[in-house]
């Protein structure tokens, strides 16, 4: 596509995108797997991948924004509160697991540290859209796997933010620890410090202004140079476009700046996906075939374990828990960003593992009401008294 004019190859990526959404619709899977099995057939056809990864950037940050403008700080303690027993279990058991799965297959500290973050977060855009498509929001474990995910969403920024330090090439030792965790801490501490004493005094500017052309530009100028600050200090973009979204609660618009921002997302976040497929190359092999399968295995079980016994910690039915407990299966979005920082090698093991669990876990979720039902009438459930 080198000597075609960028509307043009903009324009066909753009329509291509809108067969794929199309067609993943009708078939109820998720579009994010279609977008980057496509990058990964059409990888050796795409030579501009530099115009393609900024635009693939600029979707992420949108995505991490519009996550940040979901959680207040109030509305972050409250989570926190109520579901931190299973998040704690969530990070042990899948991130915790993981990681001593990988050393145990031999590989150093930080690649374990990386294979425990790809294999922690559930997919928040797969597991919300199948509770939607199968008509389960208004069921009641919908409350507890939206808690966990969302959970999830305020860990995945620091251990990008992290892992993107390690894989600078700086040397891993306390003084590095400890400085990546005073700039992660200043960078959060100043976005509630300029929520809190700056924009929260805008409501009424927001408000008043709301429908005109430049408040999108408003949105989004905070969005990129929060961002930005987080690269200037060597972390993570997506943890500076979740704090910028933070920032922006505090006008007390969240919801109204959100649909200005939700179309410009929903244009370049299918960018990042296939961008990501188009990274994969599989020239040189899958690494560690036998440890990616102990680990697909293990991230069902761990999320199942998590679901059943964090959701009954919760105040879920043995029934309700297990059915939890299949629904959080798929991985997706958060483990293709976190792999998007790694090796080549691992890319492509990353690649392989997300697909495998975004399936498997799409299939378990459509089974979880009858083998949620089975394993209770068969295990959980009591037979009556007999009658006298």
């Amino acid at each position: 596509m080198e000597h075609w004019p960028v509307l043009l190859s903009g324009g066909l990526m753009l329509f291509m995108f809108f067969v794929i959404g199309f067609v993943s619709q009708k078939l109820k899977l998720p579009s994010v797997l279609a977008y980057i099995l496509i990058g990964i057939f059409l990888s050796g056809f795409i030579t501009d991948k530099e115009t393609l990864h900024s635009i693939a950037e600029i979707g992420i940050v949108l995505l991490f924004f519009l996550l940040g403008l979901d959680f207040p700080l109030h509305k972050m303690m409250g989570i926190a509160k109520k579901v931190w027993p299973a998040g704690l279990m969530d990070v042990v058991l899948n991130l915790g697991v993981a990681f001593l799965i990988a050393l145990l297959f031999g590989l150093d500290l930080i690649t374990a540290l990386f294979i425990g973050a790809v294999v922690f977060a559930t997919s928040s855009s797969i597991t919300a859209k199948m509770l939607e498509e199968t008509k389960r929001l208004a069921n009641p474990e919908a409350e507890f796997i939206l808690a966990l995910l969302i959970l999830e969403d305020l860990i995945a920024p620091i251990l990008v933010s992290f892992l993107v330090g390690v894989y600078s090439g700086t040397e891993v030792n306390i003084e590095f620890i400890s400085m990546l965790l005073f700039k992660i801490i200043l960078l959060g501490v100043g976005a509630i410090i300029i929520g809190y004493y700056g924009f929260r005094k805008l409501g009424e500017f927001v408000e008043q202004y709301l429908e005109r052309d430049f408040m999108p530009i408003f949105a989004v100028a905070i969005a990129f140079g929060y961002a930005g600050l987080a690269l200037y200090f060597g972390l993570s973009e997506v943890l500076g476009a979740f704090l910028a979204g933070v920032m922006l609660t505090e006008t007390g618009k969240a919801k109204d700046l959100e649909h200005l921002i939700l179309p410009a997302r929903d244009l370049t976040l299918p960018f990042f996906f296939f961008w990501f497929g188009t990274s994969i190359s599989f020239g040189e092999g899958v690494p560690m075939v036998a440890l990616l399968l102990v680990l697909v295995v293990w991230s069902l079980a761990g999320k199942l374990i998590v679901g059943y016994f964090g959701g009954r910690q919760y105040g879920l039915s043995p029934r309700v828990a297990l059915r939890a407990g299949f629904s959080l299966g798929a991985r997706g979005e958060f483990s293709a960003i976190i792999a998007a920082v790694a090796p080549p090698p691992w890319k492509i093991f990353s690649g392989i593992y997300i697909l495998a669990t975004a399936f498997l876990g799409v299939y378990w979720f459509n089974k979880a009401p009858s083998w949620s039902k089975f394993l209770y009438q068969k295990y959980f459930k009591r037979d009556p008294l007999p009658k006298p």
